[in-house]
């Protein structure tokens, strides 16, 4: 049998091949061909392998024994106009994901995931979500790391040498919500900012999302560095090779004095409003307080969505800074715009004056005034101390709309301040234009009534009521409000007013404060408090009535003051949401003055012993000279 296969075998070969002495040429050739084909072929690849992929093979085989841990660059710290630190970073750890290893990575996650307590779902979605993102570049999968975390990170980093520590700081801020809307807060960038920042920030970055922290974040944010380590096969770190140092971000020091900003924080506790005190010759902001208010610390790691969710789902919106986003009717502060308008324009007359029954009847309607029994025979003086609105309506009827919305734009109202704050709103000032090219309807002569009393469709922030209050009693000079204290380039408007105008209007806040008027609690020994209060409807007297003096219909209480009577050196404006009657919250602005004197005659004394010892000191040395 097998001679016999041998035989069939070696007839095949001879049938294809022929007689060894006579191979045809033609299968030879095919046979060398395919031979040289394959060594050109085996070649080129071994060529590829060793030569043209020599620097990716090397740099794989680098990163199995070389690892690139970033350095974080610490923020830079806030800063009172003292130096007093308002925002601080603390030492922390979070964890980092290395995808470098595919295979070795998604063998891993399961027990990562067990390990840390992160669902291991929401750990594939952030691998995903980093997929465009270059391998050797780890993603942050825990920003706050517990001593539980680190503690197994470090006992599996055999078995588990995906995970990294990396030391951060983290942002500390004021307790309780202090100056949390100025100050704002950052947190972790999202894919939209990721996508475009043109390789600016990678995953787990944090940058500032509101506030200040938002406005100078590339001042505060700093420069990152990396260093470079030499791991064992175990992934542990057996050497440095390089630090690329990370380079802080820089302080940058505020307006805010922390005492004053003290104070307005106690005084608005839990009511819904704000303060703004300003210094109207500067524009420096010296305190800004809103609430509610959120807790930035919450934001300084990473925030859950149900945490979001209740903070923009908040019937109370604390994430809305009243200061400079609440758009409200200013109510009778609006007076003195009104006022200012009356004397620059001579409509009507300087000695004009009405008498107050309580109200009074326009194009068919009544309009009340907020005193039932009447102020009797007013005139302008009087009508600013004691808040008369029927006279204001009779000054509004007489200037027209048209000139009302001149002045009110002059004197800062309706646009914005200018605030170094992200999210700063304009106020509104109507128009017959604008209601015509909104609601395609003329201007009605009734509507002049309520917006000559800061009623009907005017409406402005506490921050721009300070400002144009402020500018006013500087002579019409308006400074921009800024909160960095080496604000470059203050912008200042300067509107000219008469000095008539200028006395007149500032001896009437001057009364409301000092002679009995509306805000007469208020009065504050040896210091010119002026100021005017204002009480905003939220609705209407005729519905109000309709419906009963519910808390939730109360009105809007302001009060807006400034010391002394002549180029103010502080203006303070406060809102209550249903604080009722303007003179409820005037107090408020009457502490935060007070203590503004009271640091200020402090530091003049200060600066007396100081003088006084700089100049008796020579002498006291040269008597111990003296010979006993």
């Amino acid at each position: 049998m097998c001679r016999n296969g041998a035989l069939f075998v070696d007839l095949r070969v001879t049938r294809w091949f022929g007689n060894e002495e006579q191979l045809p040429k033609g299968r030879l050739a095919v046979f060398s061909y395919a031979a040289a084909a394959l060594t050109i072929l085996l070649l080129a690849g071994f060529w590829k392998l060793q030569v043209l992929e020599t620097g990716h093979f090397t740099d794989l085989a680098e990163r199995n024994r070389i690892r690139t841990v970033p350095i974080m660059a610490p923020r830079g710290r806030m800063l009172d106009r003292e130096g007093r630190v308002l925002v601080d970073n603390y030492p922390s750890f979070s964890i980092l994901l290395l995808r470098e290893d595919s295979h070795l990575l998604e063998n891993t996650l399961p027990q990562v995931a067990a390990g840390l307590d992160l669902p291991v779902d929401d750990l594939r979605e952030q691998i995903t979500a980093a997929a465009a993102e270059p391998k050797f570049q780890p993603i942050v999968i825990k920003p706050e790391a517990t001593q539980a975390d680190i503690a197994f990170v470090e006992s599996h980093r055999a078995d588990l040498p995906v995970l990294e520590l990396l030391m951060v700081h983290r942002r500390r801020y004021p307790s309780g919500g202090f100056l949390s809307h100025a100050i704002g807060y950052v947190s972790e960038v999202n894919q939209q900012q990721l996508a475009e920042s043109n390789g600016r920030y990678r995953p787990g970055d944090i940058t500032g999302r509101s506030g200040l922290e938002r406005e100078y974040n590339d001042v505060l944010m700093g420069a990152d560095g990396s260093r470079r380590v030499m791991v064992d096969s175990m992934g542990k770190v057996a050497s440095t090779l390089e630090d690329t140092e990370a380079v802080p971000g820089q302080s940058i020091q505020l307006t805010i004095d922390y005492d004053l900003q003290a104070i307005a924080e106690s005084d608005l506790g839990d009511k819904q409003g704000a303060i703004v005190a300003l210094d109207p010759q500067t524009g420096e902001v010296l305190a800004m307080a809103s609430h509610p208010a959120p807790d930035p610390n919450d934001f300084a790691v990473r925030i859950s969505s149900a945490q979001w969710k209740s903070l923009t789902d908040d019937p109370e919106h604390p994430l809305l800074n009243r200061a400079i986003q609440a758009q409200l009717a200013p109510g009778s502060v609006f007076k003195i715009i009104v006022a200012t308008a009356m004397l620059e324009s001579g409509t009507p007359a300087e000695d004009f004056t009405v008498s107050c029954p309580g109200y009074a009847d326009f194009y068919g309607r009544t309009f009340h005034c907020w005193q039932k029994g009447g102020h009797g025979s007013v005139d302008l003086h009087k009508a600013i101390v004691q808040s008369c609105d029927v006279f204001f309506y009779n000054v509004g009827k007489r200037l027209g709309i048209d000139r009302i919305y001149q002045y009110a734009t002059e004197l800062g109202l309706g646009r914005r301040t200018g605030i170094d704050l992200p999210g700063e709103q304009p106020g509104f000032i109507p128009s017959p234009a604008w209601k015509e090219r909104v609601y395609h309807q003329q201007w009605y002569p009734g509507e002049t009534i309520s917006v000559s009393v800061g009623q009907g469709a005017v409406v402005t922030t506490p921050l721009q009521m300070a400002y144009s209050i402020g500018g006013i009693a500087m002579g019409g000079t308006f400074v921009q409000p800024h909160l960095l204290k080496d604000f470059p380039s203050v912008h200042t408007q300067r509107v000219p007013l008469r000095e008539e105008t200028i006395q007149r209007v500032t001896d009437g806040m001057f009364g409301v404060v000092n002679e009995g008027g509306t805000a007469a609690t208020s009065r504050l020994p040896n210091i010119e408090l002026c100021g005017k209060t204002g009480s905003a409807q939220v609705i209407g007297y005729d519905t109000r009535d309709r419906l009963g003096k519910a808390a939730e219909f109360k009105e809007n209480a302001w009060f807006v003051g400034y010391a002394p009577r002549r180029n103010p050196e502080i203006a303070v404006a406060v809102i209550i949401q249903g604080g009722g009657h303007g003179g409820t919250v005037a107090p408020v602005a009457a502490d935060i003055v007070k203590a503004y004197y009271e640091k200020k005659q402090h530091r003049q004394q200060n600066q007396t012993a100081v003088n006084f010892l700089s100049r008796t000191e020579p002498a006291t040395m040269v008597a111990t000279m003296e010979p006993r």
